[in-house]
């Protein structure tokens, strides 16, 4: 079993930023890789951005890409996320996944891990 708690939500502005913090207990050794998702008020889970445990591949949803950035310090086994630049459409409770297989996969599916979420609010 893998245990995942994130941490850092809140209320911003548009343009702000925020970082995001998932630490992982448990059966931590088994974690191929980590994952960010999140959830809009009324829509679907979406994938974020995702991890390798070593760091080597990373992969961004297209709505992100060039203002978030995953990273992660496996001796704290932990992961984050550096939220730039945050839009309203930003807005829902984010997600930190843990994954067990041996390939980075981007769909939901993929984890078998997850944390209870943190809520997210972009608004002016």
């Amino acid at each position: 079993q893998v245990l995942l708690v994130e941490s850092g939500g809140g209320l911003v502005q548009p343009g702000d930023s925020l970082t995001l913090s998932c630490a992982a207990s448990g059966r931590t050794n088994s974690i191929y890789a980590m994952g960010w998702f999140r959830q809009a008020p009324g829509g679907e889970r979406e994938f974020v951005a995702t991890i390798k445990s070593n760091g080597a591949v990373t992969y961004y949803g297209n709505s992100v890409k060039g203002r978030f950035t995953i990273s992660r310090d496996n001796p704290k086994n932990a992961v984050y996320l550096q939220m730039n630049n945050l839009k309203p459409e930003d807005t829902g409770v984010y997600y930190c996944a843990a994954a067990a297989v041996t390939y980075v996969g981007t769909r939901e599916s993929t984890y078998k891990y997850w944390g209870q979420g943190t809520q997210v609010t972009v608004s002016s």
